[in-house]
């Protein structure tokens, strides 16, 4: 179990006949930034509330560097920082002030708080905040703080719960540019990250875990979900609604690898060559078909759309 930072095996949660994690079996990978994607309600901040021991396991294992958060949570818990939920402070404190009283509670030495205070300072771009009160700040600038306040002790695993919810675009892609630098300039640190956006875990992760109903469905490098394999996805938006006919004429295109309904659209999966989009565009033209747009389908949003059907 030592080997990899977080080991969950055969973890669930039960609340009363719902069952929020569903014997889960997940690894996550020694400096991987691992994204845990999947639906609202999918088991994601259930499973993370059970790794920082916020809330007991009805039965299963989860461990942190070795040690079971279920068994040994203070042990378990010592090396590793965490952003769940909604972050709260004193809001007349501030942010030097905040991480002095944090790191004195942890039992970091003064000099050592100090030097890494301004060093997670600048590293969330809050240097020049440093000395204002907390109270003053908006959920984005608190946010930083949060995700400070986590790399205080220089913990080899970090845990955030959907890091990004709730802020406006500004504070969305300030928070994403403070994950990339920790991504880029950080060694030995594993980050693992919960969310239901999945251009924010294209965006940021290295690989990905997809959840739903508690389970997972499956995890590899994104690398692997990126790939389509020669082929790619093109939907169809078209005056009216798609027949049964339309579908099996577009499906008998020698390229056409398979067509089907998706909505009032058209999903068309075809060779990879661009040079077909055009020919499709004709052969579409020639039927009759009034074509309001002919859009390629990300193949990784293609994959988790798939695994999201098939799990219900």
């Amino acid at each position: 179990m030592a080997e990899d930072p977080i080991e969950i095996v055969n973890l669930r949660k039960e609340y009363g006949k719902f069952t929020a994690v569903n014997d889960l079996n997940l690894t996550i990978k020694k400096n991987s930034f691992t994204g845990l994607l999947g639906p609202n309600g999918a088991g994601k901040s259930t499973t993370l509330k059970i790794l920082t021991h916020l809330i007991n396991a009805t039965s299963g294992e989860a461990y942190l560097n070795g040690v079971d958060v279920t068994k040994d949570p203070k042990k378990a818990l010592t090396d590793v920082g965490t952003v769940i939920e909604n972050p709260e402070f004193y809001p007349y404190l501030t942010p030097r002030e905040t991480f002095r009283y944090v790191g004195e509670l942890i039992g970091m030495k003064k000099e050592q708080i100090s030097a890494e205070t301004e060093d997670i300072l600048e590293r969330v771009k809050m240097t020049d905040w440093g000395d204002k009160r907390l109270g003053t700040f908006s959920k984005g600038m608190r946010q930083r703080i949060a995700l400070g306040q986590a790399l205080l002790n220089n913990p080899s695993i970090i845990i955030l719960d959907e890091p990004t919810s709730g802020l406006d675009p500004r504070g969305m892609a300030e928070i994403r540019e403070v994950l990339k630098n920790l991504r880029n300039h950080s060694n030995n640190l594993t980050i693992v990250m919960s969310s239901h956006i999945l251009p924010e875990v294209q965006d940021l992760c290295d690989r990905i875990a997809f959840i739903n109903h508690g389970t997972l469905l499956k995890d590899d490098d994104i690398s692997v979900f990126e790939s389509s394999e020669g082929t790619r996805c093109l939907i169809a938006k078209i005056d009216g609604l798609p027949t049964d006919d339309m579908i099996a004429q577009i499906d008998s295109f020698d390229y056409v690898v398979s067509a089907e309904r998706l909505g009032n659209d058209i999903a068309i999966t075809m060779g990879a060559d661009t040079k077909l989009r055009s020919r499709l565009y004709k052969d579409l033209s020639d039927m009759d078909m009034m074509i309001y747009g002919l859009t390629e389908q990300d193949a990784l949003e293609e994959t988790y759309l798939d695994l999201i059907k098939e799990s219900r």
